[in-house]
């Protein structure tokens, strides 16, 4: 399965982040990548400068005969057409889509996608991701550090003031 994460914490002329992330899945298909399920929306702190607007973040998981090299294209497509512009890192954005998991391989460096590793690097650490995928892959785990989500939340939950609110 593939498992893809979005976020946006800023409205654009297109609408409201929501609306954003919602119009993106219609993206997907378009390209025919089948959404198999989708997680609820939840909204959570900017990180790192919680000053900024709170995100809307959900995940959903995905069919996509695609490589990893097409679908990272596609992606990049559907961000800069919903407005994305990669000012600097962690600034707020319009939308924002990670690839989580690509059938549970471990990928680092592509060709030609130099900053590309699935599963995403920081995906352990993150609750903003966990809890959305949590919703559709309550048995997933991360292939590259074997630990279990539910283990994750855990973690995360008991150490960390991380606020996500479903909505």
């Amino acid at each position: 399965m593939i498992y893809l994460s979005f976020g946006s914490n800023l409205n654009s002329k297109l609408g409201t982040s929501r609306f954003i992330i919602s119009k993106s899945y219609s993206e997907l298909t378009k390209f025919g990548i089948r959404i198999v399920k989708k997680s609820f929306f939840y909204k959570s702190k900017a990180y790192p400068n919680p000053k900024d607007p709170e995100f809307v973040n959900t995940v959903i998981s995905v069919e996509s005969r695609f490589h990893i090299r097409k679908l990272l294209n596609i992606i990049l497509k559907i961000e800069k057409k919903f407005g994305r512009i990669r000012s600097s890192k962690n600034a707020p954005r319009v939308l924002d889509i990670d690839i989580i998991d690509f059938h549970s391989r471990n990928i680092n460096n592509l060709r030609n996608c130099s900053d590309l590793i699935v599963p995403h690097s920081r995906v352990d650490d993150r609750l903003f991701v966990l809890i959305p995928l949590l919703d559709i892959a309550c048995n997933w785990k991360n292939s590259r550090t074997g630990k279990h989500i539910s283990y994750l939340v855990t973690k995360i939950q008991r150490h960390r003031d991380n606020k996500i609110t479903k909505i």
